[in-house]
């Protein structure tokens, strides 16, 4: 009878055990679309596919970088970056029809019409010449761009960031007449920093940070300041991470505030470098994208920060004119939910970051990058929901929770920029990501992981790395992915299921780096272009069929007081009619007719290597009108909010500037 009752025992437990490894087994394994409803995805979109435009004249492809001879048999580790993209307004016709893209394979920044949009001007390249001080190409590498107009003459200027020096700013010159098309020669070349030096910077964003009317600067940092990464012929040995998780020696954040600046023939702007912004166990992260957004409602941006091999962190602004104040934000952590998925508490590698409502509730959520390539160091995605408690971050907490594993969207690969976009302009946000790390044929995977689970006191001197050599792969087959939200309210990877105009997959295998969204052509269809790295880049126009309707709003501050607000609808995007700059950091909500909200901002560089244009673009699935209310600050510093019905389509709306109002109220 025991022992009966024992085999009882026995069986009911080898039982549940089985039971519970089936159930974490489902509960892991990525779940798939149906038949009927990924077919159906599939005729939803449909993207043409061209190279961006080259100079003609360029050097010779390169697949890998001459680095420091202390990390010489790591090259092609040290070589994975630099390519980056943007997409903007350089000659001012209006439209966001022209790119700044980062080619490693010749290390030139080059800026040209996006491919379709007409041949405005020659495709050329941003180069400051050989008396340019500091300058020198055998040392020093561009990173990323960023098209903003930083003089506030209502031309665009480009900031260019780079490895191995710090940023420089190409300054418009203002053109003889209208007609003077963007060349190297219309452009000035300044130092953001004077005297200049020697960074390792990932990216750079522009947002009003504290509230006086004018652009700022931030920047991301990688390698350590002073480093060699890049010099050939450097003595010593150069400094890696210390630490897998909690490395405190990277480049950091950098903060510029507007000091002034002229326009003409030989313009100029001038930033000063910020010190005490933050606090000092901040400023040393290895950071790689930024993300600045309104989450409290005082028209001040905080700043999510993607660093890696270490924390990610939400800074909560509490800057005044004049005067710089971020303050990190801490997540809370309940019995279920893991360390590392609870903000500024994370582990390592935040590689890419956007901001958008994923779930339709008018609140601004955070998407963020990691590492997950299957049986690697995985972390996963975020997903960082609003909880809906602004009033919270006085206190240091960060009101949002991780929900990326049940929304579908915590696994994808070896990951950089994200993106938040509607490009079928149903009213639901479509989730794009660049993937993929080294591409080769020698799996190097296993030699990468043994690394990754060594001791710290290892990982920052490059002699205990193992080889890694062109030729060599880590995630190189990871594919480009292209999430939607299925009727289940999860969201799948369809970009296997997508063919381009060419037959090809959009799922194709490319090691990728930057994402840039824009409407070149007013159509009212959100593209985009993708930086590879050792490979072409491409610009993905948008042909999707019966897309839904949109709102899409140009909105403009003016460049002098006693400017009434002006609003110009259905023409798209007027070009010498109606003078102006971005309203970087303005905040849209758009209200339907059945009550559901849209929120959007006018982004200022939100992420890595890849650069959103500045409009704001809505979709509104079936409606042909919406009430809007935007709020923004004029160039006093002064907040301003104003109410609009408009219908369906583009808009232009050049905001007032009053000549004697001087109140800062919010």
């Amino acid at each position: 009878m025991d022992r009966s009752l024992g085999w009882i025992r026995h069986r009911a437990t080898f039982l549940a055990a089985a039971a519970i490894v089936v159930s974490l087994y489902f509960m892991t394994r990525e779940r798939a679309l149906s038949r009927v409803e990924s077919d159906r995805v599939a005729t939803t979109f449909r993207f043409s596919r061209t190279p961006l435009p080259e100079v003609p004249d360029h050097p010779p492809y390169k697949f890998v970088r001459k680095v420091h001879p202390s990390v010489k048999h790591i090259r092609a580790y040290v070589s994975t970056l630099g390519a980056s993209v943007s997409m903007g307004d350089v000659d001012g016709d209006g439209l966001q029809n022209d790119v700044v893209w980062a080619d490693p394979r010749t290390d030139l920044i080059q800026c040209g019409p996006v491919p379709g949009t007409g041949s405005r001007f020659e495709t050329f390249a941003f180069d400051p010449g050989p008396s340019f001080p500091g300058w020198n190409p055998s040392t020093m590498c561009p990173q990323s761009s960023l098209i903003a107009d930083l003089n506030e003459d209502g031309l665009m200027d480009v900031v260019v960031v780079y490895w191995g020096r710090s940023p420089i700013v190409y300054l418009r010159k203002a053109p003889a007449d209208s007609k003077t098309p963007p060349a190297a020669a219309e452009f000035e070349a300044r130092e953001l920093l004077e005297g200049g030096d020697r960074w390792y910077s990932s990216t750079i964003v522009a947002s009003d940070l504290d509230g006086d009317g004018h652009l700022d600067l931030i920047l991301g940092n990688y390698l350590p300041d002073g480093s060699r990464m890049i010099d050939e012929n450097a003595e010593g040995s150069e400094t890696l991470h210390d630490s897998l998780a909690r490395s405190g020696n990277g480049g950091g954040l950098r903060f510029f505030r507007f000091a002034g600046a002229t326009s003409g023939p030989h313009p100029t702007v001038r930033f000063e470098l910020q010190g005490g912004v933050i606090a000092d166990e901040l400023t040393h992260g290895w950071s790689y994208a930024i993300g600045p957004v309104d989450l409290d409602g005082d028209l001040l941006p905080e700043l999510y920060v993607a660093n890696d091999f270490g924390p990610d962190r939400l800074l909560h602004n509490r800057s005044t004119p004049g005067h710089f104040q971020l303050v990190a934000l801490n997540g809370e952590r309940t019995m279920g939910t893991p360390a590392s998925c609870v903000i500024n508490h994370d582990s390592f590698k935040g590689m890419g970051t956007d901001i958008g409502d994923i779930n339709g509730d008018g609140l601004f959520d955070i998407y963020v990058s990691n590492l997950t390539s299957p049986w690697a160091l995985t972390e996963s995605h975020f997903l960082w929901l609003n909880t809906g408690h602004p009033e919270r971050m006085k206190d240091g907490i960060a009101p949002f929770r991780q929900a990326s594993e049940e929304l579908g969207l915590s696994r994808s690969g070896w990951s950089w920029d994200c993106r938040l976009v509607d490009l079928n302009n149903d009213g639901v946000l479509e989730a794009l990501q660049a993937n993929g790390f080294i591409k080769g044929k020698t799996n190097k995977w296993p030699e990468l992981q043994s690394l990754g689970t060594s001791n710290n006191q290892l990982l920052h001197n490059p002699k205990f790395w193992p080889s890694l050599q062109p030729g060599d792969d880590v995630s190189g087959k990871d594919t480009f992915a292209f999430f939607v939200k299925g009727r289940d309210g999860r969201y799948y990877d369809v970009a296997p299921k997508l063919t381009l105009q060419d037959g090809r997959s959009m799922s194709e295998a490319m090691v990728t780096r930057g994402i840039s969204v824009a409407d070149v052509d007013a159509d009212g269809r959100l593209d985009f272009a993708l930086a590879n790295q050792w490979q072409p880049s491409y610009f993905y126009h948008n042909e999707s069929p019966d897309p839904g309707t949109f709102l899409g709003l140009h909105l403009l501050l003016p460049l002098e007081k006693g400017t009434p607000t002006l609003v110009t609808p259905g023409i798209g995007h007027p070009a010498a009619e109606i003078q102006g700059r971005p309203a970087i950091g303005a905040m849209v909500t758009v209200t339907l007719p059945d009550g559901r909200r849209r929120i959007a901002q006018v982004d200022g560089g939100t992420g890595y290597a890849g650069k959103r244009a500045p409009d704001v673009h809505l979709g509104l699935g079936s409606a042909d009108e919406a009430a809007v209310e935007i709020r923004w600050r004029d160039p006093d510093g002064n907040p301003r909010a104003e109410s609009f019905q408009l219908k369906a389509g583009w808009h232009t709306i050049r905001f007032g500037w009053p000549k004697d109002d001087q109140k800062r109220e919010i």
